[in-house]
């Protein structure tokens, strides 16, 4: 079973950044991003805490546990 890039029909995927059209191949060293401007927003967001996973830890000037408790 070939590839589409085998097939000369290169792997078109949506940029993460822009949402313009990228090549998904080894041709292209950025991919997902569609380019290097594209990959730099992203790791400078990533970079600057933009991006962040979420957390229920309390702030540090307010106790752990149950505040009913405290």
């Amino acid at each position: 079973m070939a590839t589409q890039e085998a097939k000369g029909k290169p792997r078109l995927v949506t940029c993460p950044q822009c949402g313009g059209e990228s090549v998904y191949a080894s041709s292209n060293p950025y991919r997902p991003f569609c380019g290097e401007r594209c990959k730099n927003i992203d790791l400078g967001a990533w970079a600057s805490e933009s991006f962040r996973v979420p957390d229920e830890t309390p702030p540090d000037d307010q106790p752990f546990g149950d505040p009913k408790i405290q």
